[in-house]
């Protein structure tokens, strides 16, 4: 089997630079949170408003746009050690021990919209290096995901049709967009929410990432 993981907030916690931020600056302590969620709001609405009026930049430049952003709604204006933090976000507890299990029966890989170099460091920092196969970026497309280009950048890497894929994320939208490319999909739903009212929809959802083994 081939499986294949979104990256940010599907095997990296998105929210862990700013937590982590905040243990070492008092002013961050109860502003944290809603920073998190400002940035990585922004950071999806910039790929997205890249996407259709065909102005793509790396994702690297996405999110440190969309940081500038949230950091002058909540007043911030040293943005250098969140950045820097963001290069090294936090696997979930769960992922080292899912995506050993799965390498030993099949492959594995990431494909994200991050840049190459964002996954490696993402990756090497925290340990999962040797249980993936490839990281995979949209970079090589020039297109955000939900394009389909974006998509084929997957079947083009391993060779083969969509269904032969199995497609994990933890977001709808990517999922949405997975789905209707042809792949197999999962939808890690942390936060339990409500199946997006779209065309279509995740074949299995799971809390987290243990239920693939």
């Amino acid at each position: 089997m081939i499986w294949v993981f979104d990256a940010y907030g599907t095997l990296f916690d998105v929210d862990g630079a700013a937590r982590e931020a905040a243990r070492a600056d008092p002013a961050l302590a109860d502003l944290w949170p809603a920073l998190s969620f400002d940035w990585r709001r922004k950071q999806l609405e910039y790929s997205w408003m890249r996407l259709a009026t065909g102005q793509h930049a790396d994702f690297w430049q996405v999110t440190s746009d969309a940081l500038d952003w949230a950091a002058e709604r909540h007043g911030l204006t040293d943005t250098a050690r969140l950045l820097d933090l963001y290069r090294r976000l936090p696997a979930y507890p769960e992922v080292a021990g899912t995506l050993a299990g799965l390498k030993a029966r099949g492959r594995t890989a990431i494909f994200s919209n991050g840049s190459p170099g964002m996954l490696r460091a993402a990756v090497e920092s925290a340990g999962l290096a040797a249980d993936l196969e490839a990281l995979l970026s949209v970079e090589s497309a020039g297109r955000f995901k939900p394009a389909p280009e974006a998509y084929r950048v997957v079947t083009g890497h391993f060779a083969c049709a969509p269904a032969r894929i199995t497609f994990v994320s933890s977001n709808g939208w990517d999922i949405y967009g997975a789905a209707a490319f042809g792949f197999d999909t999962v939808w890690i739903n942390r936060a339990g929410l409500p199946v997006d009212r779209l065309p279509h929809r995740p074949a299995r959802i799971l809390n987290d990432l243990t239920g693939l083994l």
